[in-house]
Order: C-alpha cells, then structure tokens, then sequence
C-alpha cells in the first residue's frame, strides 16, 4: 500500500525504501500536580503549565489524559497512546476517580446523601457515585469523593449548588493507582503492570519505570 493517507493497524509493518520503520515507544507516566498549574501545552494567559514539571527529561510529546484545573492539584496521567487514554477516560468503562476534597463547612448526614443524590445543574446531573466525611475540625472538614465519570468542574459545581466552597481539591488515585507518597510536582513512569490494569492494554509499554525517573 503506498497511499500515505490509508488507516494502518497497530500491528501492520511499515517501511520506506525498503527499511523498516521502528514503532514509536510507548510512555505512560504519573505527575503529581501542583496547584497552580494549567493542563494545556500553551496557555493564552501565558500561565505555567502543567509541562514545567518535565523541563530537562528529554520525553517526547505526552498528552494529559483527561484533565485537572487550575486550582486543583494530584493525580494526572500522561501518555503517548491515543487508544489506551480512550479507555482510561472513558465514562462508562473507565476506571473510578477518588478525591479528598476540604470544604468550608461541616456537612451533616442528610447534605452527604443529597449530594449522592445529585443535583440539576447548568442542564447535567452531577452527582457523587460515592461520598464520605473523612474528617473535621473547627469550621471545615475534608470528603472523600468517587466519580464514575468525569465532567467539567464536576466536584466544584456540584458542592457549590448545595451552598459548599472548595478550599483544596487533591485527586489521589485512579482506579487501584494511588498518588502515595510521590512529591508534589515530580513524576514517574507506570510499570506494565499499571498499564494493564488502569487501560486493559494487550500491548505491553516498551519502557517502564526506572530508577530515578522523574525528578524533574
């Protein structure tokens, strides 16, 4: 086939002249996001983006997969594997998001379960597929939050229709892939192991995590 413009396979062989061309090295990697920090290559406001955190680490281009505001910090995933981002974001297969969130108030049992309830708002129904108190003091308290989807300032919109401000909004872990003790603003790359778990990827990474690798 020498249509340049014709779909391949991830498994079909490609060659000009007769050389064969090397497939290009899958990456997949974790960064602890500060706050701060916009996930986007180029912001307009000319804000710090989250690709700060990768100067001087010689990675080739990575995309977010999915994405965390300004204001938001934690967990974020990145890839050079369209197909294995697809099913990591995807909505009703994708694996489970889990935020500690501190808000301004102590929420009582009823406020809990009306947020797990959901609520109409700008025309969606946001909802919690789980909530909990994980601790309070004095005028706030910290929740533990579940998403089984992912929509546009989900957390944010949804305790602000019950009359409850954000103070920090911390994501800690993607399916059984926790933050742990990785320092904010450094990054790692997953073992195959991760990979297949978080996306069920046949095609194991090329590369895995190595020693060191980012401390960027």
């Amino acid at each position: 086939m020498l249509d340049p413009e014709h779909p391949t396979l991830p498994s079909a062989a490609i060659a000009i002249d007769g050389m064969a061309v090397a497939g290009v090295e899958r990456i997949y990697l974790m960064l602890n996001k500060p706050r701060g920090l916009v996930t986007t290559t180029h912001d307009e406001q000319d804000r710090d983006t989250v690709y700060r955190c990768f100067d001087g680490a010689g990675l080739p281009w990575l995309a977010p997969v999915g994405r965390l505001d300004k204001a938001s910090e934690g967990l974020l995933l990145f890839c050079n594997d369209p197909e294995w981002a697809a099913r990591v974001s995807e909505a009703a297969n994708g694996p489970d998001k889990t935020y500690h969130v501190q808000v301004d108030r102590i929420p009582d049992a009823q406020l809990l379960e009306s947020l797990r309830a959901g609520v109409d708002c700008d025309g969606e129904r946001l909802y919690a597929k789980r909530i909990s108190l994980l601790r309070a003091g004095g005028k706030n308290a910290w929740l533990e939050i579940v998403l089984d989807e992912g929509r546009n300032r989900q957390i944010r919109r949804l305790l602000a229709a019950s009359g409850i401000g954000v103070r920090r909004l911390l994501r800690v872990s993607i399916g059984n892939l926790d933050l742990g003790n990785l320092p904010k603003g450094h990054w790692r790359e997953l073992s195959a192991g991760e990979v297949v778990a978080l996306g069920g990827n046949d095609s194991l990474p090329s590369r895995s995590m190595r020693p060191g690798a980012g401390d960027a």
